[in-house]
């Protein structure tokens, strides 16, 4: 029903009949005598649903994306250094956010070190081009090291919110390269799949993409269509 009035997605009308489950299996439980409705309501069959399109930016969507960022101005700086990391590592935005100038090495072996899922630490290498402009960044920057890498207007530590609201502003205009991906959106996770997708196109092994992003499975995007 919600699927056709409202045109709710498959996987939203499975999660919603998952949570009655879980309610009328309490209830069966509580009160024997609706265990026969329980039954029924258990007995509604999960649909079958296609998994989500990985969405990512071509190259070229890429080179477009940075030559429409701003140059000039602090907040400029920072937002243009937050686009090259994310691409650089691939790293989740929740990564990005807990970014401490500490965990930056930009003399020597160019290094950041990623504090991720399950309490995980990873480093991956930095791009000169992503050295250059965290150099500059981090002279503009305030505080003593452990201060956060990115911070707000207010000097204040960015969220991952905060980040979020800063690439869906800068991508709003970006010109997909396909008409089904303009509506989709560009959020922080999406500049992770193009790393994986620019990894995979300059022949980098599978396995190596997995430990670069610390994901437990990958898996090729089809790029026929």
């Amino acid at each position: 029903m919600i699927e056709v009035a409202r045109g709710n997605h498959v996987s939203t009308r499975n999660q919603r009949l998952a949570a009655l489950h879980t309610f009328y299996r309490y209830v069966g439980l509580q009160y024997p005598e609706m265990l026969a409705e329980a039954q029924r309501v258990e007995a509604i069959p999960m649909k079958r649903a296609a998994p989500p399109q990985t969405d990512y930016l071509e190259h070229d969507e890429i080179e477009a994306l940075f030559k429409s960022l701003p140059r000039q101005g602090t907040l400029s700086l920072r937002d243009r250094a937050i686009f090259m990391v994310l691409y650089n590592t691939g790293a989740r935005v929740q990564e990005i956010a807990d970014l401490r100038i500490t965990d930056v090495d930009l003399e020597g072996l160019l290094r950041i070190r990623l504090h991720g899922k399950g309490d995980k630490w990873r480093s991956c290498p930095l791009w000169p081009e992503t050295t250059e402009l965290l150099k500059r960044l981090i002279a503009d920057v305030q505080g003593n090291q452990p201060s956060p890498l990115f911070m707000s207007r207010q000097r204040k530590p960015l969220t991952r919110f905060g980040i979020y609201k800063i690439v869906k502003r800068h991508t709003a205009g970006l010109r997909r390269s396909t008409p089904e991906k303009k509506y989709r959106g560009v959020s922080p996770h999406v500049f992770r799949h193009s790393t994986a997708v620019g990894l995979l196109d300059q022949g980098v092994d599978v396995n190596i993409i997995r430990a670069w992003l610390r994901v437990e499975k990958f898996s090729p995007v089809d790029r026929s269509s």
